[in-house]
């Protein structure tokens, strides 16, 4: 099966993904609700945090890992991959390659966590693909727990957001990487909030494509996979916020397939 964690909610918009692209594959989420957010923490509590959530899902049986988390991907995948044996996709390439097909005036913006701007992956990443581009990278720390408390209808959640997107609109950027999983659900009020001349590159879409891709050309994997509608999802804490916004990411429910676990 493939194995999805992130430090929340937000990787259900990969899972979402997944499910549209890969509708046979049966699919096991971990969300580390407990320990949420990750972007505010040390790049070594970051990494131990992943081994531990990718070390649960291999645990359940999966054979392919996919990071839905941009603070883990940014900090630790390179870590992951050397740990396990299971292939493991992280979100922040294929957004990368989706923003520099996009751009026309070089100028990607990336809205993120502090942990996700302050490692800079981006900027390499970009440098890598296409040298003459510039990044200009905002943290965003707000936007998760508003997203997490399911403030989307609140006056509050646009005006903090309009902050944040300021100093990239400012810098004339065309192309905006939305670096969290969680932000695809702000996606229209950020389109909104931009204009229609700037593109928003979506992680979740990304890196579904790219989990799909890998599939397709591996056969080994892709016989080795479950094919199953059996999905499951664990947590390691349960909020009174949890049942709504997780039908919201995932537009679908999961009752009856949830479980609160503890991590060793």
């Amino acid at each position: 099966m493939i194995g999805v964690f992130d430090s929340g909610l937000g990787g259900l918009t990969v899972v979402r993904r997944l499910f549209e692209v890969l509708p046979d594959y049966r699919v096991v989420y971990f969300g580390d609700t407990a320990r949420v957010p990750y972007g505010g923490k040390s790049a070594e509590t970051v990494t131990r945090y992943a081994y531990e959530d990718a070390d649960f899902l291999v645990r359940q049986g999966a054979q392919l890992i996919v990071v839905a988390c941009n603070t883990a991907s940014a900090v630790a995948l390179d870590a992951l991959r050397e740990r396990l044996e299971a292939p493991v996709i992280g979100v922040i390439e294929p957004a990368v390659r989706a923003a520099v097909a996009a751009t026309q005036n070089g100028r990607i913006g990336v809205i993120g966590t502090r942990a996700t701007i302050a490692s800079g992956i981006y900027e390499r990443m970009v440098g890598e693909m296409r040298p003459d581009a510039r990044v200009i990278a905002e943290p965003a720390p707000l936007l998760v727990p508003l997203v997490e408390e399911d403030w989307l209808e609140h006056p509050e959640t646009p005006s903090i957001t309009r902050t944040y997107l300021a100093p990239l609109l400012e810098r004339r950027v065309d192309t905006i990487i939305l670096a969290c999983t969680h932000y695809p659900i702000l996606r229209d009020m950020i389109a909104r909030l931009v204009g229609k001349d700037i593109s928003l590159i979506d992680p979740a879409q990304e890196t579904a494509a790219e989990t799909h891709a890998l599939i397709v050309r591996d056969q080994a994997l892709r016989e080795s996979l479950e094919r199953s509608s059996d999905h499951r999802f664990y947590v390691s804490d349960i909020t009174p916020q949890f049942a709504p916004v997780s039908e919201r990411f995932l537009a679908r429910s999961i009752e009856g397939k949830l479980q609160k676990v503890d991590l060793p």
